[in-house]
């Protein structure tokens, strides 16, 4: 059959992706980038501690390699199958030096029997041709790569590619690609998947950078050869690799088969979302054969017209798409509507999307139980309370409706004032720009509630609003819990008032999701007691 015929692979969407499980298991692979021949046969041991199932040795990376001494000190005392990778500075590495040594290093591997080694496709066919009476008293398998470390093609540009490296009599092929877009993966996985339903060859198929991180971590579910994770932070070979504690643990890539259903959250910024470690453990809890991942998306309406496969079954959303959300829904949930901001989508058993909001309740409860926590015993916490929202966007909009909804006397300050009469006059509240926020005490025990990302990491030292004109507030409430304690908390817990974190906010509404993502109830004691964990 052709390549490029049938499976949908010359279309835009991956809703037509038929999906096949991993053939013999997608392996672990620790990427191993020490400098000398003792730290990384250390790192060997400990890639084995930690879960891999196979190492890539980097040889480009040793200072000073010489390869008949190092090789068979690196192959004869393993503890885990290798891969050895001597990477030219052409294709990405950093061996600089005389071509013919580089390939007679590699031709001394398969003497040494490494288990794999890494051949790039630009010297592979004539490799492979030098190397044949070896070969066949050798059990070494030869890994065929290609690295594009500035885009991602097509998937009819890389299915010629996948060819090509197929033609060279590889045993494996390993083809990488750049993301500028988080779907830029899809085409990734249109071809993975097509390699091992009519292909039937291994291949190990990833997308560098951060927005391609769910090519590696959903490489089992589309029937990846292997995917990578390194040792630690600050160990990667190339970029966007989790960890391997994050691929086993929080993932649970052993688990994943081609039935595992994928949830996540879009935004971006997307790598603070605590999202993952929390929602992940809750799916094992009950059972729940799913994954949630984070997706760093720069366009909503694009991002669900490409991943609108049954398989990808919801979505938490957060800044700056809450409000875009709303428009790119097939049916919106009347609260949301409401509220104008969605920050939950379901994709429906008929393929449409459904919006919901659960930020709303969530944080109205949480700011409750605070005015409770000051000294309030009645039943309606909020009713005749002034509560000040800093923030227009979509948790600006669930928290003015919320506290509208509750009673309250809703002011909205806002960076820009325009945005904040537009917010104010949908809910029946008052307008006032951030400038005047520092001055605004009409009178004591208001509320403050900030929706804003202002204080999130890495810019710990910002805050919406000066220490000194927190004096009027009795309850501050802030949306923000990266960090945990932001500037706004401490302040405000300096000058007296009580204050209820973000995380409460997060726990609350994820527990909302959850619920509609699997139709089951959540695990709650579970969810809190990881919630609790967080905390410092």
């Amino acid at each position: 059959m052709d390549y490029l015929s049938g499976g949908g692979l010359a279309t835009a969407r991956i809703s037509d992706l038929a999906m096949s499980p991993p053939q013999n298991g997608t392996m672990l692979c620790a990427p191993l980038v020490a400098e000398s021949v003792e730290e990384m046969l250390h790192q060997i041991k400990a890639a084995k501690a930690s879960g891999a199932d196979v190492v890539e040795l980097r040889v480009d990376y040793i200072n000073s390699f010489q390869p008949g001494v190092d090789l068979p000190r690196l192959i004869e005392g393993r503890v885990l199958p290798v891969i050895i990778t001597y990477r030219p500075n052409w294709e990405g590495g950093l061996y600089e030096g005389d071509e013919a040594a580089r390939v007679a290093a590699l031709s001394l591997a398969i003497e040494l029997q490494a288990d794999f080694i890494d051949v790039e496709l630009q010297v592979a066919e004539d490799f492979i041709a030098s190397q044949s009476s070896k070969r066949s008293s050798s059990s070494t398998r030869i890994i065929v790569s290609n690295h594009n470390y500035h885009t991602t093609p097509s998937s009819e540009e890389i299915g010629r590619l996948v060819a090509r490296m197929q033609a060279t009599g590889a045993d494996i092929i390993k083809f990488v690609t750049t993301a500028n877009n988080v779907v830029d993966s899809a085409n990734v996985f249109r071809v993975l998947a097509h390699t091992q339903l009519s292909l039937k060859v291994p291949t190990i198929a990833l997308v560098m950078g951060q927005k391609g991180l769910i090519s590696r971590l959903l490489s089992p579910k589309f029937g990846g050869f292997l995917t990578f994770g390194t040792l630690s932070s600050g160990k990667e070979s190339a970029p966007g690799q989790p960890t391997l504690t994050d691929l086993v643990r929080t993932y649970r890539l052993r688990e994943m088969d081609c039935d595992t259903r994928v949830y996540g959250i879009i935004g971006n910024p997307v790598g603070h979302s605590k999202g993952p470690y929390l929602h992940n453990p809750a799916f094992e809890a009950i059972g729940y054969n799913a994954v949630y991942l984070p997706f760093l998306v720069d366009n909503l309406a694009e991002f669900l017209s490409v991943y609108s496969a049954p398989d990808f079954g919801g979505f938490s959303v957060t800044i700056p798409f809450k409000e875009d959300a709303l428009k790119c829904c097939d049916e919106v949930e009347s609260s949301a509507k409401a509220i104008g901001a969605v920050n939950t989508i379901i994709r429906r058993a008929d393929g449409k999307f459904v919006g919901y909001n659960t930020d709303c309740e969530a944080a109205i409860s949480a700011i409750e139980d605070g005015v409770r926590e000051s000294g309030y015993h009645g039943s309606q916490p909020l009713s005749g309370k002034l509560c000040v929202v800093i923030g227009a966007g979509g948790a600006g909009k669930a928290l003015a409706f919320g506290a509208k909804h509750r009673g309250a006397r809703v002011v909205i300050a806002n960076r820009n004032f325009e945005r904040a009469k537009v917010l104010a006059e949908s809910v029946g509240a008052e307008a006032i720009s951030l400038e005047t926020l520092s001055s605004f005490q009409p009178e004591t025990g208001m509320i403050l509630a900030n929706s804003t990302s202002v204080g999130m990491q890495p810019n710990v030292q910002d805050t919406p609003i000066p220490k000194a004109a927190l004096k009027g507030y009795s309850v501050v409430f802030d949306a923000v819990y990266t960090p945990l304690e932001t500037r706004l908390l401490r302040e405000a817990k300096e000058s007296g008032a009580v204050v209820v974190s973000g995380l409460e906010m997060f726990i609350r509404q994820a527990i909302g999701q959850f619920e509609l993502f699997t139709g089951q109830p959540a695990p709650k004691s579970v969810m809190r007691e990881i919630v609790a964990k967080m905390a410092p």
